[in-house]
């Protein structure tokens, strides 16, 4: 990451040798009267380090969103921008007055989840016809096209659910629970989805409560499981509901195929341990740290990337075999 700090001083070292140069001369586009060359302005511009990008998601101060936030915070530092953090705290209509502010201030880019396209497309169409790059990270891969978006940074999550369900038939499960901690998100109904399309068994997905009230989750998961002897897999959608269900299950005396989406250390420790099979890991940081990079790069040199596809940062699968490799990066804080 260090990179982006020794490109800087490259080129401003560059700039000052090219202002020591002979200033009468007019062929390299300078004029006799020592005027810098109209490209040279718009060098210094782009350079200037004073630049301002908005990432406005539905995120909350858990472990994921936090890891997430520490990657668009690590870019900001090595190239020297702005980052502001609005967390919606999965209520679309915050997320919505945060893009609207945003625009009115003038701000240099967006990088926004899209947990609820319909309320979200619309805000973030005005950014662009505003004449704001705009870059959809973790939740959006279905929409961030028809917003005029740059790209998409975060995984497919339908393809993601593909990968659970192969691990729940290779487990023997033969009925399972997707338990989901928020309603109305697409990206988790897709996780969802996803499982259904390749498990062979049968999958049964409901809402199971927020995160912020895991004594709750944990009990409705308990009465789900309770009232229903056939489950013998659950798939949580995110790593706290993930942990509810495996805590639920242990109460129970229920053994069962515990998988998860994304990370903590707790999870991490669970699968470490072999009382969670699997979870999938997005690489949230490069979500943050991407994201303000491509936006970065954007107004800088007028970069994209993806040539018009989605830029993937998972899925991957964590599971005892490498748990303890990754264990370790997550105590850095960047897994």
């Amino acid at each position: 990451m260090k990179k982006f700090r020794w490109l800087a001083i490259l080129l401003a070292f560059v700039l000052v040798a090219a202002a020591c140069g002979d200033s009468d001369s007019d062929s390299d586009g300078g004029t006799a009267d020592g005027d810098a060359p109209e490209t040279s302005e718009a060098v210094e511009q782009t350079q200037s380090g004073d630049l301002t990008f908005h990432i406005i998601t539905h995120s909350d101060d858990g472990p994921f969103w936090s890891v997430v936030k520490r990657g668009a915070d690590a870019a900001a530092a090595d190239l020297g921008v702005t980052v502001v953090w609005k967390p919606g705290v999965n209520d679309a209509q915050v997320m919505v007055r945060d893009i609207e502010a945003a625009v009115s201030e003038g701000t240099d880019g967006i990088g926004a989840s899209l947990p609820d396209p319909a309320a979200l497309v619309g805000p973030l169409q005005d950014a662009v016809a505003n004449g704001i790059p705009v870059i959809t990270l973790n939740s959006g891969s279905n929409d961030y096209q028809n917003i005029g978006a740059l790209t998409h940074v975060g995984q497919t999550e339908v393809v993601a659910g593909n990968g659970a369900g192969l691990r729940f038939n290779a487990a023997g499960a033969t009925k399972v629970l997707c338990a989901q901690q928020e309603q109305g998100n697409v990206g988790l109904t897709e996780r969802c989805q996803g499982l259904e399309e390749t498990f062979n068994g049968e999958v049964v997905s409901e809402f199971m409560g927020l995160d912020a009230d895991t004594a709750e989750q944990q009990n409705t998961i308990s009465a789900t499981l309770a009232a229903d002897t056939d489950i013998d897999g659950v798939l949580g959608v995110g790593p706290v509901i993930t942990m509810s269900a495996l805590r639920a299950a242990q109460d129970l005396g229920r053994d069962m195929t515990i998988g998860g989406f994304d990370m903590t250390p707790e999870l991490l420790a669970a699968i470490e341990a072999g009382d969670v099979a699997f979870t999938i890991d997005q690489q949230q940081y490069l979500q943050g740290y991407l994201t303000v990079l491509f936006l970065y790069l954007n107004v800088t040199n007028q970069n994209t990337v993806g040539g018009g596809l989605p830029v993937l940062t998972g899925p991957g699968f964590v599971t005892p075999d490498n748990a303890a490799d990754v264990v370790a990066l997550s105590e850095q804080g960047t897994r």
